[in-house]
């Protein structure tokens, strides 16, 4: 399960999840820091990843052109890294499920009350 962060996600994310998530990167490490959307979206779709953002246009993408590549959009506002960390594990079995089996093109993720 390869995963690609958005810029308005940490760098740190990587290594937080990489037992769990191998093969993942950050936008940074891609060289497209900076870069538009759609550039991310041609990168993720060209290299097996699922988008991984706080940033809902990646949710209208995916609704507007289906998957590949698969966004999991983390509806969880300004929080720290190691809760965004928290959310990615705690819903392991349900990402795997997503990225694997699912007909969605967009999962869903919000901060736990």
């Amino acid at each position: 399960m390869k995963l690609l962060f958005d810029e308005n996600l940490s760098p740190r994310l990587v290594a937080a999840i990489a037992s769990l998530y191998p093969d993942s990167l950050h936008v940074r490490d891609c060289g497209l820091c900076g870069a538009s959307d759609e550039e991310v979206w041609r990168y993720a779709l060209q290299h097996g990843f699922a988008i991984v953002s706080k940033d809902s246009d990646f949710r209208h993408n995916s609704t507007l052109f289906g998957s590949p590549p698969k966004v999991i959009w983390l509806q969880i506002g300004n929080c720290t890294t190691s809760r965004a960390e928290f959310i990615l594990i705690n819903k392991l079995t349900r990402i795997q499920d997503f990225l694997l089996h699912g007909e969605e093109s967009c999962l869903i993720l919000k901060h736990p009350t």
